[in-house]
């Protein structure tokens, strides 16, 4: 598979008041492969919205190299603004004008070629048959907007649409020059379920007609639906990366028990219970990793045995969730 973007020892570290300095990304390393959907996730502030900025060359990293459909982030920054697409998190627009007339105005900030050749890893530019096949057309407002489903909203202004409507729409201001790469920063945050969805079957929809798509998320279902390939990533540095599958997959033979108590506990009040492999005590909230599901009962009756009240006991196979708590030790929160 051919590599798109290729990330290197990256950095970005903030200079604050008093001669203090803020780490946000931390010696960062990983590539992108042509035609995949590549989640980072995380928790707010773990630095992903950082990463992309840096990739998207909206700001400068510290130390590191990044390169995108071959061409240097620092070097080339316009080669490669032409051929990526952007969904921020927040957009503002002109509020007179009507989503076609946006959508004009995005399509005339970018070079009047109908196809721009990007880089080969050998240095040179792929054919543009090549191209032409693996894009669909983004000349035509109407079918960018069938695309994300606001075909029946194009007289209609930015200000008018739904949270789910103005994030579809933002996404097809990001596709008017055909970009090969897309990248989407937490796009369904503050969307309801339904929207949700359907977001994701849009990104579904994209990746299918073959541009590449760099997703953030804080949301574990979201990645795990998703992406082709996570990194998983916790206080400026990438835990993991690999197919979420697999990640769970090396958490299979584990069952999680979880529940509360008004007592705090500590691992070695389990000791006696050998299939307890891990306990992750956030009082009131314990959570332990059992190699049995035969020695759940012997959980419980050690409870009861030691005089621990407790409520709300559960059971659940792995999730991405849980190769969070296994990578870092703490519990995830959106």
């Amino acid at each position: 598979m051919n590599k798109v973007i290729e990330v290197k020892n990256l950095t970005k570290t903030y200079k604050l008041s008093k001669g203090k300095t803020l780490a946000a990304v931390k010696g960062t390393s990983f590539d992108v492969y042509q035609g995949e959907v590549f989640g980072i996730l995380g928790p707010n502030g773990a630095g992903k919205t950082t990463t992309l900025e840096i990739i998207e060359c909206l700001k400068p990293q510290t130390s590191g190299t990044v390169t995108v459909l071959g061409f240097d982030n620092l070097k080339n920054p316009d080669d490669i603004k032409e051929r990526i697409g952007i969904q921020l998190q927040q957009s503002q627009y002109l509020h007179h004008l009507s989503l076609g007339e946006l959508l004009d105005l995005f399509k005339s900030f970018y070079s009047s070629r109908d196809v721009i050749p990007a880089k080969s890893a050998a240095g040179g530019s792929e054919p543009e048959s090549k191209i032409k096949d693996s894009r669909f057309r983004g000349n035509d407002k109407m079918q960018l907007l069938k695309l994300v489903d606001l075909q029946d909203k194009v007289n209609e202004e930015f200000a008018n649409l739904s949270g789910g409507q103005k994030q579809r729409f933002t996404i097809a201001t990001s596709l008017v020059h055909e970009p090969k790469i897309l990248f989407l920063d937490e796009p369904t945050t503050g969307l309801d379920p339904k929207a949700r969805r359907d977001m994701w079957q849009l990104v579904k929809t994209l990746n299918s007609r073959g541009i590449t798509i760099i997703l953030t998320t804080h949301y574990m279902e979201e990645a795990e639906f998703l992406c082709h390939r996570v990194a998983i990533m916790d206080e400026g540095k990438i835990l993991e990366i690999d197919e979420p599958k697999k990640l769970i997959d090396k958490l299979s033979d584990t069952t999680q028990i979880s529940f509360f108590t008004d007592q705090k506990l500590t691992a070695d009040f389990f000791s006696s219970i050998a299939e307890v492999k891990k306990v992750h005590a956030a009082y009131p909230k314990v959570i332990l990793e059992i190699t049995s599901l035969d020695k759940i009962s012997a959980v419980v009756e050690l409870l009861k045995q030691r005089g621990v009240a407790f409520y709300g006991f559960t059971v659940k196979t792995a999730t991405l969730e849980d190769v969070y708590l296994d990578l870092t030790g703490k519990e995830y929160e959106e």
